[in-house]
C-alpha cells in the first residue's frame, strides 16, 4: 500500500529500481504527482555520456509517460556542469509537480549536479511540495554515497545527499544473479543503510508529520531489500533519514 500524505511542505519521494517512463511504473509516477500541477520535469542527465541518440530516446519515453499521465513534459537538458549552472535550466524547474531523474551513469549524474543551481532548484521544488523521483542511476545519485555499480569494492563518489546515510542498488534482482551476497559486504559500513530495489519496483515515502525520518515502502511488481553483513533481507518498510537541505 502506498502511504498517504500529511499536511506538509515537502513532496513525495520515490527510489525506483527500473522502469522509468514505462506503463509498469505509471502508478508510482502518478502518485508522485499527487494533487500538484501536472508539470512533469525530466532530467536524463545520467545518460548524457551515451550521446544524443540515448538522450533523445529518454526524452521520447518521458514524453509518452507525460501524455499517459495527462501532464505537461518539461525537459531540462543538462548534459554537463555548465548546463547545470544555466539560468534557463534553473528557471525551467519552477512550478514542477514532479521532478524525475532517469537512468544511466550514477557517478556522472552526481558529479554533474552536485553543488549546482539546478540541483538547488530541484531541492527547492521538492521542499515546496513537488514529487521527486529517481530511477536506477537517479536513485543512486540521490543518496549520500554512490558505489561503483559493477565493482563495489573499488569505491565510488559522493552522492547528492538527499538520503545521507543511504546507498542504493537498483536492478537488484538482476544484480544478484551474478554477484552473491558476500560481494556486497564491502558496501556495509557503520551508520549506512544499503538498499536493494528490484526492477519495476520502487521504494516510496510520504513526508512525515514532523522530523526527518521517513518511512519507505515497496510498491510495484517485485521487492526491496536491506543488505547487511549477514545477507539481503526483504523489507516491507524501512525508516530512513532524509535531508531536506542538502547544503547543511
Amino acid at each position: 500500500m502506498i502511504p498517504s500524505v500529511p499536511t506538509t511542505t515537502s513532496g513525495r519521494l520515490a527510489l525506483v529500481g527500473s522502469g522509468e517512463y514505462l506503463p509498469v511504473m505509471q502508478e508510482t509516477e502518478n502518485w508522485l504527482l499527487g494533487d500538484n500541477e501536472r508539470i512533469y520535469v525530466q532530467l536524463a542527465t545520467a545518460a548524457a555520456p551515451e550521446g544524443s541518440t540515448s538522450l533523445e530516446r529518454w526524452h521520447r519515453l518521458g514524453r509518452e509517460a507525460a501524455r499517459r499521465l495527462d501532464a505537461t513534459q518539461v525537459v531540462v537538458d543538462v548534459r554537463n556542469r555548465e548546463d547545470a549552472h544555466d539560468p534557463k535550466n534553473v528557471a525551467a524547474i519552477a512550478g514542477a509537480g514532479l521532478v524525475y531523474l532517469s537512468g544511466g551513469n550514477p557517478t556522472f549524474l552526481a558529479d554533474t549536479l552536485r553543488n549546482t543551481p539546478v540541483w538547488d532548484a530541484i531541492v527547492a521544488a521538492w521542499n515546496g511540495g513537488a514529487g521527486l523521483g529517481g530511477c536506477s542511476a537517479g536513485a543512486m545519485a540521490m543518496a549520500g554515497y554512490v558505489p561503483h555499480f559493477r565493482h563495489p569494492r573499488s569505491g565510488g563518489t559522493e552522492g547528492l545527499g538527499l538520503l545521507p546515510t543511504t546507498r542504493v542498488l537498483p536492478h537488484f534482482d538482476r544484480y544478484t544473479r551474478y554477484l552473491p551476497d558476500f560481494s556486497l559486504r564491502p558496501l556495509v559500513t557503520e551508520g549506512s543503510v544499503i538498499l536493494g530495489i528490484d526492477e519495476d519496483t520502487a521504494l516510496v515515502a510520504a513526508p512525515p508529520a514532523e522530523g526527518n525520518i521517513w518511512t519507505f515502502q515497496p510498491q510495484g511488481r517485485q521487492h526491496a531489500y536491506e543488505v547487511t553483513k549477514g545477507g539481503s533481507m526483504r523489507i516491507s518498510e524501512i525508516e530512513l533519514p532524509v535531508q531536506p537541505d542538502t547544503k547543511s
